[in-house]
């Protein structure tokens, strides 16, 4: 996973803070929210209208 040997990145300070730079953008990249996470999207991907939503609503209130 890291192209370089364990022993080597903490031998020298900037190299760690490389390391750790590193290692902390990709955790950001994976596990922050895309631009578009606040809007509903069916399977297909199209978005959810408000009529869509209260009709999903009242089916899982009758439920």
């Amino acid at each position: 996973m890291i192209p370089m040997k364990h022993s080597s990145i903490f031998k020298s300070r900037w190299m760690a803070l490389i390391w750790a730079a590193g290692i902390i953008w990709f955790a950001l990249d994976i596990a922050a929210p895309s631009a578009t996470a606040g809007e509903p999207t069916d399977v297909t991907g199209a978005p959810v209208t408000s009529d869509d939503a209260a009709k999903i609503a009242d089916i899982i209130n009758g439920i």
